[in-house]
């Protein structure tokens, strides 16, 4: 049960980050009628995750300061 537990907790904070982290990835949406190529969506996908770590690292940084 623990198991699911951390991953619920892990699930609700990407959700609770994810607003931050796809204004620091600064991602235009695409063009209606309009898809990404494999290459974007890989370059796109770089983007987003070191934006979620920055955006993870940022609320802790804020968080564990007194």
């Amino acid at each position: 049960m623990a198991e699911g537990t951390e991953q619920q907790r892990r699930y609700k904070e990407f959700l609770d980050l994810l607003p931050l982290t796809l204004s620091l990835a600064g991602l235009p949406e695409s063009e209606h009628g309009r898809y990404y190529n494999e290459e974007q969506i890989e370059t796109r996908l770089f983007a987003v995750r070191h934006a979620y770590r920055a955006a993870r690292g940022l609320v802790r940084e804020i968080v564990q300061k007194p």
